[in-house]
């Protein structure tokens, strides 16, 4: 494992595990935090060998958002833009996240509020423990949800759910995210971080190409008419049928045995 101030790395098999790692402020982030995780994020990209991320928070939240610590008003000389944060950090973050050619897996272990809801959001499959608490507090503030919450989140659970949460600042527990359809699936707390990483491990194994190409045509689906999606599709569809993987998935079911999609790459 490797370690840095703020972010720890992991790489078991062919699983990324990535945890954000300031416990003392509930993993809020600062410049630091921002920094070492686009780092590891771009390790895990680089890296051949890995299949899927795993990202998670340490102690006993997962992310609390922004650290406010050093922007108390009574301490500043001036103002802070708060948009030449989001465009520095949180935007590219996000993105980052969501344009990734591997999957991207979130274990949820506690609260996450704020810019912590969207960066987890971002990620591809969400897995929360019971304990864990979604909340919005930007109202509590005078601030408006950000980093791309206002896109994503009425997109999951629709207006009403969404204008509810922003507007009151409630917390949401795991069960009822999954109930509505924020995430994937709330586990037991004990249980979480074994699901995430069989979660994480099962997409490592799969067709990396096909995944990253399931995950863009999904969340493009919003932008385009029924007309636009199926040309989508069906490029997508022309790129994967000329695959090893598809070439390995077909052979499997023909042989009545499980696909060896690492074996298809190696072979590519």
């Amino acid at each position: 494992m490797a370690e840095t101030d703020t972010v720890l790395y992991e790489a078991r098999d062919a699983v990324a595990v990535l945890t954000l790692n300031r416990p003392d402020k509930l993993n809020a982030f600062n410049d630091d935090l921002h920094r070492e995780l686009r780092r590891a994020l771009d390790k895990a990209t680089d890296d051949t060998a890995i299949g899927a991320i795993l990202l998670t928070g340490a102690g006993r939240g997962f992310c609390a958002g922004q650290d406010l610590s050093a922007r108390d008003p009574n301490t500043l000389t001036s103002a802070v833009d708060l948009g030449a944060t989001l465009e520095k950090n949180y935007n590219p973050l996000v993105q980052t996240l969501r344009s990734l050619d591997k999957p991207v897996v979130c274990a949820v272990n506690g609260v996450a509020a704020g810019a912590g809801v969207s960066v987890a959001l971002a990620c591809d499959i969400v897995l929360a423990a019971m304990s864990a608490r979604f909340l919005l507090p930007f109202c509590k503030i005078g601030l408006v949800p950000d980093a791309g919450s206002t896109w994503i989140i009425p997109r999951l659970i629709g207006e009403a759910r969404a204008k509810g949460l922003a507007l009151t600042g409630e917390p949401l527990g795991a069960e009822e995210a999954a109930s509505w359809g924020l995430i994937w699936r709330a586990v037991e707390d004990a249980d979480l971080m074994d699901a995430a990483f069989a979660m994480a491990e099962r997409l490592s194994k799969g067709p990396t190409s096909a995944l990253a190409m399931t995950k863009q045509a999904i969340q493009q689906s919003s932008d385009h008419d029924f007309a636009q999606q199926l040309a989508l599709e069906r490029d997508m569809q022309r790129k994967a049928g000329l695959s090893g993987d598809y070439a390995e998935g077909v052979r499997a079911f023909l042989e009545k045995r499980p696909a060896d999609f690492r074996r298809s790459k190696k072979d590519a």
